[in-house]
């Protein structure tokens, strides 16, 4: 690779305008090459770990309603309150944002991404469609245009035929984009990609596709420099979604071979040298099932899922990023890109997946990931996780020789990974790797879709075993029970009863202890034998029905956090609490906050007369909308929110007096 003219731009000290893992991953490579790094922080994260890591480290400012990490002038003052001379954007918030690309360029900062111009080409997809077309990138049909009135977009809706897919011109991450199986539905569904662009993104204009029916989600990671070179690393597949967020992403595709694959980097390097782009980028796909594949759009930043092309190439894209940005040529060629095996990632994610994947937020009272993958985090045992952001809290990588051998790796590790104290997708993401169809390879973006009802599906057998575990951890670390002297000899031929609730699901339990340490637990029709081999702070060793296997868990008062065989499990202790009926929550009128989150609607008045199910308030978070609905039917009589305002859950943020039926004379 020749350069006749070499253009420098040096830099010596890094602010990195973002939060959490990919913060701390930046600090990694940056400080390999010599680099100083500065972090910014919302009040939110003054004791995050990118926060503690980072040479030095600026707040600037309250989480909402100023949302920190999006005020440009802020962090452009950091940096110069730091002495940072240049910038890297992450990804999210504003690593697409090109007037934050401009302004650290206006402010003398080297930002470490693609100009402002090709953020702007490539980040408006209507644009980027336009200018893929023109440099013959295949593109999926459909309409792009400037007019922006529903009835001009119901109008090319039904001339491009359903379904149809809504999509955000500004958008990314899935925000913003509805699939739209029929006419009758379009008004509602553009309503809602609409009002979710423009809270996201701060633009309400949307584009329309002819939606692809069951594809493959490819992207391929390109490299470019300013000399006019440029690489692909091959590709990723990331067709593993829920609502259009990916979950798993592996490189390579088990549905891309190497003449696919080469005729997919070749297009994604013309079109990046058509628009003399600058730095790391990704193309993304969608691959049909005869093999045609068509462009969406262009992310001009570093991918979440990067790590799994750093696996297989063996090389660190960060750090191509930096020597891109410091005026170094490519250090490959085409021909020196080497592939090696196999990666899979998945995204391990705050939010309860029997309860509709509700974002969540707390503390992760402990924190354990296996050293023998990668994993790329940002929490600690103890660590808050606001709710003010993305719920991916991190991301799980492995590598083997083969898919198969990367997949079962994966899978091991996960079951392994400790997360207790927030409910996370952890289990759910282990029955996406070991169901057959995702073994075999032939996942598509229907995967999750089609076989919910079996990923979903609750394995009964392991908590039944998990439930009696905890009966004998309540019983053994309730009091002094833990501190009694070794080898000491005790019976208790009565059963002792507990009460206690397994993820919400009442129990009850009778324990007999035939010596010590030694128990039979009886829960319903069910009797289990449990040996306590070894107890310790947050482990536990046990033979339960002749199996030996561990546990690790963490009591909190009444709170037992046991996390068993990949499965948390969370149980409170209601053994002494008294006796109460519960009621129907429902039944007194009162609309609860699901979750943390901001209000960004609301949609009735007080006095309007509403039918149960009706769409009362809409909250945000973790970037998913969540609409609450009233739970009967009658006026309402009060109203204890407004849009902006941030609510903690199980808030009132309504008030229905229930309609009284007047008898028949």
């Amino acid at each position: 690779m020749t350069v006749t003219t070499h253009n420098p731009t040096p830099f010596r000290k890094i602010l990195i305008a973002n939060r959490g893992e990919i913060a701390l991953r930046v600090i990694r490579s940056a400080r390999a090459l010599g680099y100083r790094t500065v972090a910014v922080y919302s009040t939110a994260d003054a004791n995050a770990r990118h926060v503690q890591e980072a040479d030095q480290a600026v707040c600037i400012g309250e989480p909402l309603p100023a949302q920190s990490y999006l005020r440009i002038p802020g962090i452009i003052e950091a940096a110069r309150a730091s002495g940072a001379d240049a910038v890297h954007p992450g990804y999210g918030f504003l690593a697409e944002n090109e007037d934050f690309a401009q302004a650290c360029k206006d402010a003398g900062l080297v930002f470490i991404g693609p100009s402002a111009e090709a953020i702007v080409s490539m980040g408006n997809k209507a644009g980027a469609k336009t200018l893929m077309q023109a440099a013959g990138v295949p593109c999926i049909p459909g309409y792009q245009g400037e007019d922006q009135g529903e009835a001009r977009l119901a109008a090319e809706a039904e001339r491009i035929g359903f379904p149809v897919m809504i999509k955000a011109t500004a958008g990314g991450g899935g925000r913003g984009m509805r699939l739209v199986p029929a006419g009758n539905e379009f008004p509602e569904l553009l309503r809602s990609a609409r009002s979710e662009a423009q809270s996201a993104f701060g633009n309400p204009e949307v584009i329309l596709e002819r939606a692809i029916v069951e594809p493959r989600h490819i992207e391929i990671q390109v490299f470019a420099d300013r000399y006019g070179n440029a690489i692909h690393l091959g590709e990723r597949d990331c067709s593993v979604q829920r609502r259009h967020q990916k979950l798993i992403e592996e490189a390579p595709s088990p549905a891309v071979d190497a003449d696919l694959r080469a005729r997919m980097g070749a297009t994604a390097v013309a079109a990046v040298k058509a628009i003399r782009y600058e730095g790391a980028g990704t193309l993304e796909f969608l691959l049909d099932k005869d093999g045609n594949f068509y462009f969406m759009e262009m992310n001009t930043r570093l991918q979440v899922e990067h790590p799994v092309t750093e696996s297989i190439t063996g090389l660190d894209l960060v750090e191509l990023q930096l020597r891109v940005a410091a005026g170094e040529p490519l250090p490959l060629a085409q021909d020196e890109v080497r592939f090696s095996g196999h990666s899979i990632e998945v995204r391990l994610c705050a939010e309860d997946a029997d309860k509709g994947f509700m974002p969540q937020s707390g503390t992760m009272a402990l924190w354990q990931m296996p050293a023998r993958l990668r994993v790329e985090d940002a929490l600690m045992s103890g660590g808050e996780i606001p709710p003010f952001y993305d719920s991916m809290i991190a991301k799980v990588i492995s590598h083997g020789r083969t898919r198969d051998e990367a997949r079962r790796k994966l899978a091991a590790g996960l079951e392994d990974a400790v997360a207790l104290g927030v409910t996370t997708n952890q289990a759910f993401l282990l029955r996406c790797l070991e169901h057959p169809v995702f073994a075999e390879g032939g996942a598509t973006t229907a995967f999750i879709g089609q076989h919910q009802d079996a990923l979903l599906a609750p394995d009964s057998a392991l908590q039944d075993r998990a439930a009696a575990l905890a009966a004998v951890l309540l019983y053994e670390t309730t009091g002094d029970r833990r501190h009694r002297p070794k080898g000491r000899r005790f019976t208790h031929s009565l059963p002792i009863s507990l009460r206690f609730d397994v993820g919400g699901r009442a129990t009850n339990a009778s324990i007999v202890i035939n010596r010590e340490h030694r128990f039979q637990v009886v829960i319903g029709e069910q009797t289990f034998e449990i040996d306590l081999t070894s107890l310790g702070e947050d482990a536990v060793r046990f033979v339960c029905d002749g199996v030996h296997e561990g546990a690790v868990f963490h009591r909190d008062g009444p709170l037992l956090l046991v996390h068993y065989r990949g499965l948390p499990v969370r149980v409170e202790d209601k053994t002494r609490a008294a006796s109460a009926k519960q009621g129907d929550a429902a039944g007194d009128g009162k609309l609860r906050a699901s979750m943390n989150g901001r209000v960004v609607a609301v949609m009735v008045a007080v006095g309007d007369t509403v039918e149960a199910g009706q769409p009362i308030v809409t909250l945000e978070a973790m970037k998913m909308e969540h609409v609450h609905a009233a739970p009967l039917a009658g006026k309402v009589t009060a109203l204890h929110v407004k849009s902006g305002d941030q609510v903690g859950a199980s808030r009132v943020v309504a008030e229905i007096e229930a309609t009284v039926e007047t008898p028949a004379a």
